[in-house]
């Protein structure tokens, strides 16, 4: 992986946030009907004397699911294609946060981003499927849908609006934390929910009675320390790498959602890209996407006995019977959305449970 400097770092980041933090961009970006495509991305050449340069930033630390696949991915692209493409990974937000890059992405100031599913929710309801609480009970019953017809069809569902699906990668299944047990959903009653961006995630947290309140992912540490949220939902490895173990003193092993990502692209930089680099590019996409939802799993399972050693959070298992109780409560959430997304998609990700 590329070493970036404190300083050539802030003046890449400055230059792309002038860039793209203007009325015009946000405007073009919520209400494009096709992507914008630029006459720098149309003239790309991928040659030894002007190579390729991918940037790709993301929001999660290194050591996630997310975090290695991205250097996996920067790893076998360049070597793939030495002197012909290059790759810089940006973890941690280093570069921008997620809801900067989506902008950043259609204005061709960055290449590649790999966002949360969740962050779809303003341009196309398809992607709330993902969302619906205990939709999904393990994370092979995602994978199930994902790889089906109907899965790989959601690949391309914003192609039009300047994001280009090349693949999903897993980051694991959902887990709340409190600074009490939550038996029953209704326990959660009062306490303020950290959530993502998320018309689906937003009722469900107020259909336990809680508050649900978006903030980004670098902030929620701070904010749980201070109370200026109470609690909050992600995977194993999230609440691992981001210290929210520490914070939290109950966990609650409900695995009632998913968290994933869309690998996007700009469609109009990737049909510029050389035939042979497309199609190379393509299926070290495919290597890295097989590989790193298997570590996914490896990783979170790890997560999970590292906070259990560390003794500052108490893990809530729940039996069948009691996590039905759950699964019932949320079930009018499903119908809230259940035309956006389609009820045959739902029946159909029920079918491969």
């Amino acid at each position: 992986m590329i070493i970036k400097t404190t300083g050539h770092l802030s003046m890449i980041k400055k230059s792309i946030l002038i860039k793209i933090i203007t009325l015009k961009s946000i405007i073009l970006f919520l209400f494009a009907g096709c992507s914008n495509g630029t006459n720098e991305t149309a003239q790309l050449a991928c040659s030894l004397d002007d190579p390729c340069n991918i940037r790709f930033p993301h929001v999660t630390a290194p050591s996630t699911p997310k975090g290695q696949a991205a250097a996996l991915f920067e790893e076998l692209a360049e070597a793939r294609f030495p002197g012909r493409v290059t790759v810089d990974v940006y973890p941690s937000s280093q570069l921008m946060t997620d809801d900067d890059s989506l902008p950043a992405l259609f204005a061709g100031e960055i290449q590649m981003i790999a966002i949360s599913l969740s962050k779809f929710d303003r341009m196309t309801q398809a992607f709330q499927i993902f969302d619906l609480p205990f939709l999904f009970p393990n994370i092979e019953a995602v994978e199930r849908f994902q790889n089906s017809d109907t899965g790989q069809n959601l690949l391309g569902t914003l192609n039009d609006r300047g994001f280009q699906g090349l693949a999903f990668w897993h980051n694991g299944m959902k887990e709340f934390s409190a600074p009490i047990p939550l038996r029953v959903p209704e326990d959660a009653n009062g306490l303020k929910f950290r959530i993502m961006e998320s018309d689906v995630l937003e009722e469900q947290i107020l259909n336990m009675g809680g508050s649900p309140q978006k903030m980004a992912l670098g902030e929620v540490y701070q904010a749980l320390q201070t109370g200026v949220i109470d609690a909050q939902e992600n995977t194993w490895s999230n609440i691992y790498s981001a210290k929210y173990y520490e914070v939290q003193p109950y966990i609650m092993e409900t695995n009632h959602g998913y968290i994933g990502y869309l690998v996007a692209v700009n469609p109009d930089f990737w049909q510029s890209l050389p035939e042979d680099v497309r199609t190379g590019l393509e299926e070290v996409m495919d290597e890295v996407t097989q590989w790193g939802n298997q570590r996914a799993e490896e990783i979170n399972l790890r997560d999970r006995a590292e906070i259990v050693a560390s003794g500052d959070s108490e893990i809530i298992t729940f039996s069948e019977d009691e996590l039905a109780v759950w699964q019932q409560s949320m079930r009018p959430v499903w119908e809230i959305f259940a035309d956006g997304i389609g009820r045959e998609n739902i029946a159909i990700a029920q079918s491969l449970n």
